[in-house]
């Protein structure tokens, strides 16, 4: 683990506990007192936590941003669930994809794929999304059309949402999208914390001739504050974690499950 993954991993642990010890890091991350110490005494001088005797407490700042794209938890099925995804994404297509983990991964791995950096004289895929970190790791990919809907800045998710994000949503069209969400149940449907996040993530599916939700198996029967509303998904991409009557619950909600 090189310095700044060290860095990311303390305020990771902060984020969970909002205090900590100099023990728990060194316990944690298997690093010397003395090492702890010091990342403590950096991240102080970047504003990013407050040192306390023998430790530090959190600031008010967004410590779940490193803690989320990190891709820490369940890293490998997202991986599987994104290949998955990119394999019903045909060349030419228009994507939609909102921000999270999950969503970071698919573009990640379709950003990878041989056919669609094949040189062209036009757009291999164009992907529409409201995440910035998605746009940007896709801007030095010239054979990817990327579209950014604009809107408000949501800090600790990376999103675009707001009026903004409307407008530019109501005048396009996708063929697939791939939402993230925090829960999904049978009888809820599709849920997130933030409410804005809801809204636009609904919009983008409705946009969409087919919409798909991308989720481990950690967020099934979970309920999260917003829930998506009328937007109509048909497809959940979730890893083997998934029990046989989960699955027969979606299939009875008219939703088909692949299982990564």
């Amino acid at each position: 683990m090189n310095k700044t993954q060290r860095l990311g991993a303390v305020l990771d642990l902060l984020g969970e506990r909002n205090q900590i010890e100099v023990s728990d890091i060194v316990e944690r991350l298997g690093v010397s007192y003395a090492t702890a110490r010091r990342d403590l005494d950096l991240l102080a001088e970047q504003q990013l936590l407050t040192r306390t005797r023998g430790g530090a407490a959190s600031r008010s700042v967004a410590y779940d941003l490193p803690l989320r794209y990190k891709q820490g938890h369940h890293a490998a099925e997202k991986q599987r669930i994104a290949r998955v995804a990119s394999s019903l994404v045909p060349l030419g297509a228009v994507v939609g994809l909102c921000g999270g983990t999950t969503c970071t991964t698919v573009a990640e791995t379709l950003a990878a794929r041989p056919d669609l950096m094949e040189p062209s004289t036009e757009p291999t895929l164009t992907l529409v999304t409201n995440a910035i970190n998605i746009a940007a790791q896709l801007a030095m990919r010239p054979q990817i059309k990327t579209v950014v809907t604009g809107g408000v800045l949501h800090p600790r998710s990376y999103e675009l949402a707001g009026p903004y994000s409307d407008i530019v949503l109501g005048q396009i069209t996708l063929d697939i999208a791939f939402i993230g969400v925090n829960g999904i149940d049978p009888a809820v449907g599709p849920t997130v914390h933030d409410e804005g996040e809801a809204s636009i993530n609904a919009l983008i599916a409705r946009r969409a001739q087919r919409a798909v939700i991308v989720a481990d198996s950690s967020k099934i029967g979970r309920r999260a504050f917003a829930t998506l509303g009328k937007a109509t998904f048909d497809t959940l991409i979730t890893d083997d974690g998934i029990a046989e009557d989960q699955k027969a619950a979606f299939a009875d909600c008219g939703i088909d499950v692949i299982v990564a």
